[in-house]
């Protein structure tokens, strides 16, 4: 198992002239120049430890978009694993610090020529077009809603398990990361269940969306919540 486990961010946005910048940090301790990244806490998710890192290191909110990968590398402490995420910059301001004492907003070529490591440098010229999605749907299966054929009545109306309920509020900490903003629920109870938390805490409904699943299939893939970001209406 490795010695640390950390989660980070590319982090992007569009210049006035709409070109693709991403940000780039250095760190006074090490002298490098890298991209933004942190140690998880105990029981976090690395999501979560990716958008808190980057907001410390940075001071800018993002929204976490495609996963690109892992970076592994040895470290004093033994091995370090690093999980990035493509993450677009929602706002915010740097402020120096004694961990990062400038961060610089760049193109992509020259973040590249500037980056202190090679595991950052293939990270970042991996990105490609992932920067010209425009659109993010977040499918996700109902919590626990114990075995079906525990259950004496209509399938529909089986509800969610203790462990579903806990399931549904980890969604409603998680999928806000990625921008959710509006929710859509297949007709099983356990369906809405598992996503009207989230939307109550985004003040927005739960529309039913009753596409037909294979007859006695009742967890086919069509069948999932669906939460969106709202600039979800403009799909490719």
């Amino acid at each position: 198992m490795p010695a640390l486990i950390a989660a980070g961010a590319v982090v992007w946005r569009r210049s006035p002239s709409g070109e693709v910048e991403v940000a780039v940090i250095h760190r006074p301790r090490y002298d490098d120049w890298s991209l933004p990244k942190g140690k998880s806490h105990a029981g976090e998710l690395l999501s979560v430890t990716a958008v808190r890192e980057v907001a410390e290191e940075t001071g800018h909110a993002i929204t976490l978009g495609r996963r690109l990968g892992t970076t592994r590398y040895l470290v004093p402490a033994g091995e370090k694993v690093v999980h990035y995420w493509l993450a677009l910059a929602t706002g915010g301001d740097f402020r120096p610090s004694d961990e990062v004492d400038e961060l610089r907003w760049l193109p992509v070529s020259e973040a590249l020529e500037l980056l202190s490591h090679l595991h950052d440098q293939t990270l970042l010229a991996g990105i490609g077009g992932l920067t010209a999605v425009t659109a993010t749907v977040l499918l996700v299966r109902h919590g626990d809603a114990g075995e079906r054929e525990d259950w004496h009545g209509d399938d529909d109306l089986r509800p969610l398990t203790a462990a579903g309920y806990r399931q549904a509020k980890a969604l409603s900490a998680l999928l806000p990361l990625f921008g959710a903003r509006r929710v859509y629920s297949a007709p099983p109870l356990r369906c809405r269940q598992s996503i009207e938390g989230l939307a109550a805490d985004l003040g927005v409904p739960v529309p039913e969306e009753d596409t037909p699943a294979p007859a006695g299939d009742l967890c086919h893939p069509e069948r999932l919540t669906r939460a969106e970001p709202d600039h979800a209406e403009r799909r490719q």
